[in-house]
């Protein structure tokens, strides 16, 4: 897998490496930032007496809740006798930083920060070491039971003196116990559904202590690579019709496996495979990438790059130092903000992924750019036909997220009754509404601050009957509200689309 993941499929790569250290270090990318003394938030498995010291887990696809496994099942269709399966299981093993100053009798105390003779802040702090196993698995072992390997760390220190004599740095870490299942079953002629199961085998010295006093026996950012020889991997976002029923027979806990690799150039055909799959404990698109644009990994990437870029060049002198005594990545981070060529800051920007050609005005209205062009529109009161019925604001519908090319996040939407807030006709001529989802705790509060989910018309079912749109709902309580309401709903913010 080494070479195929690593020359055939960089982008894969790349964005297992970005899942291996999300969260590591947060902006301000300084020790004594709130944001970064909580820490380590996905795909980890810690000693399963400590997680269920109040009860046993609830299985679930989301990858922050805490667990003492992780388990991935996905379609793998076979293309010859030879077929095989190879598996890399990645995380980060939590490695302690402390730094001790001499006495001078030849022992060493410990201390929180420690400034040598070169002008140079030490700091303790939390690192972590990547680790990851390789497993080559051929199918005919997969159907006869599959294989379970240990996928272990060890314990470990090492000694780093300081400059002077002034003291050492002392890395510290704590033996993590764990195994990986691999295993297979047939569900026709050339169809099997794969599972890949990582436990944490260890047990907490005291099941009753604070998370941080076992995050050094647990696997952090845990997840799982898969490749093969004469196979391919559907897609649990976009199937193939046929295999729906065997998707949705899946059963994946606190991880999600998307498809890897480069997209393919046409989405034509039914459903979608791929030769790479990729399961990681957050949740992500088929054929995730990180942007071309994107110089380096700053640990949060969910942000946007130019703007991490920008506030971290602003940090004082005194701050920057701080961060690069915190940790080695953060010192990285610092000096390629601070080395940045123009031309590759330029670049962070922004850029046009496709272009398309310009639909024409309906008759009779201006173009949207020109005066007047939004002229009779009204989100609130307009109505766009579906399936026969006028849905608009108040209307209730069953959402139906389509299958190709849907946002993740709405697929876990499939068949929710929501109601629609707004209609909004987009500057490229379709058309879209903001709905409320009908069981959501804050429906009331998105539907204040105008933040809602959008659908194009063809993904939502009328819950209604053909005529006008259902009355809106009684007002909203009267309370005080920020200095900043939302009388009206807010374009290009949505729970549901980055």
């Amino acid at each position: 897998m080494a070479n195929r993941i690593g020359e055939s499929c960089e982008q894969l790569s790349a964005v297992a490496d970005a899942v291996l250290y999300e969260g590591y270090l947060l902006y301000p990318y300084r020790r004594s930032s709130a944001k970064n003394r909580v820490r380590w938030q996905f795909g980890v498995l810690l000693p399963r007496n400590w997680v269920e010291r109040d009860g046993p887990v609830t299985p679930g696809i989301s990858g922050s809740a805490d667990s003492w496994y992780q388990q991935t099942e996905c379609l793998l269709r076979v293309h010859g006798d030879a077929a095989a399966v190879r598996v890399r299981v990645r995380y980060l093993q939590m490695q302690h930083k402390q730094v001790e100053a001499a006495d001078g009798d030849g022992r060493h105390r410990p201390v929180e920060s420690l400034r040598t003779a070169d002008g140079v802040t030490r700091l303790s702090f939390e690192e972590a070491v990547p680790r990851e196993t390789e497993l080559v698995l051929p199918l005919a072992e997969l159907l006869r039971g599959g294989r379970t390997v240990p996928v272990s760390a060890p314990a470990g220190a090492e000694y780093e003196p300081l400059p002077s004599g002034a003291g050492r740095t002392v890395r510290r870490r704590r033996e993590v116990r764990a195994a990986t299942t691999v295993a297979a079953e047939p569900l026709g002629p050339g169809l099997y559904r794969l599972r890949v199961r990582t436990e944490n085998t260890g047990d907490a010295t005291d099941p009753q202590a604070l998370r941080g006093a076992v995050l050094g026996q647990a696997l952090l950012a845990t997840h799982t690579l898969l490749a093969g020889e004469a196979v391919e991997f559907v897609s649990l976002i976009d199937p193939p019709a046929a295999l729906a029923g065997h998707v949705a027979g899946c059963r994946n806990a606190f991880t999600f496996p998307v498809l890897g690799g480069a997209p393919p150039a046409s989405a034509d055909g039914d459903g979608a495979t791929s030769a790479f799959l990729l399961s990681a404990p957050i949740i992500l698109p088929d054929h995730p990438q990180v942007a071309p644009e994107s110089p380096g990994d700053l640990h949060d990437a969910a942000e946007i790059d130019e703007i991490l870029t920008l506030r971290t060049m602003l940090l004082t002198d005194e701050e920057k130092a701080e961060a690069r005594a915190t940790d080695p990545r953060a010192a990285r981070i610092v000096d390629r903000v601070e080395t940045m060529p123009q031309e590759v800051l330029a670049r962070l920007h922004g850029t046009i992924r496709s272009m398309a050609p310009a639909q024409a005005p309906d008759s009779g209205r201006p173009a949207w750019w020109q005066e007047h062009g939004d002229d009779g529109l009204s989100p609130t009161t307009d109505t766009v036909p579906v399936g026969g019925v006028l849905v608009g604001g108040g209307s209730r519908v069953r959402l139906r997220p389509r299958g190709r090319g849907a946002d993740a996040q709405d697929m876990f939407l499939e068949g929710r009754t929501a109601q629609v807030a707004a209609v909004f006709h987009d500057v490229d001529g379709s058309v879209h509404l903001a709905v409320t989802v009908d069981d959501d705790p804050a429906a009331e509060l998105h539907g204040w601050y105008g933040r809602f989910h959008y659908f194009r018309p063809e993904e939502l079912e009328p819950l209604g009957t053909a005529g006008a749109p259902h009355p809106p709902g009684p007002p909203r309580p009267q309370a005080p509200r920020p200095a900043r309401p939302a009388d009206r709903p807010e374009r290009g913010r949505s729970d549901a689309r980055a």
